[in-house]
C-alpha cells in the first residue's frame, strides 16, 4: 500500500523499501505534505506537529514503523508495508 502511493508520485522509479526519499531527490517538500496527508487518511491516525520529522517519512520502511507504532497503543497493533 506505502509503496504503490510512493510509486504513483515517483514514477519509472524502483524504490527499495529502506531507501530514503528525500536524500535521494526523488520527492520534494510538497510531497511530504500529500505524504502526511495520505498516511493520516488512509490509516485514520492523527499526525502530530512533534510527528513532523522527514526521518518518520523517508522510506517506505520507516513509515510502515512509523504507523505501526502510531496504531499500537490503539490496539491496533504491528502493521507492515506488504
Amino acid at each position: 500500500m506505502i509503496r504503490d502511493f510512493i510509486a504513483q508520485h515517483v514514477p519509472d522509479t524502483e524504490v527499495d523499501d529502506d531507501e530514503d526519499l528525500f536524500a535521494g531527490g526523488l520527492v520534494n517538500s510538497l510531497f511530504a505534505v500529500q505524504l502526511v496527508v495520505w498516511v493520516e487518511r488512509t490509516f485514520d491516525l492523527r499526525v502530530e506537529g512533534a510527528d513532523l520529522d522527514f526521518a518518520h517519512f523517508a522510506s517506505v520502511d520507516a513509515i510502515a514503523g512509523f504507523v505501526s507504532g502510531k496504531l499500537a497503543p490503539a490496539g491496533g497493533g504491528a502493521w507492515t508495508s506488504n
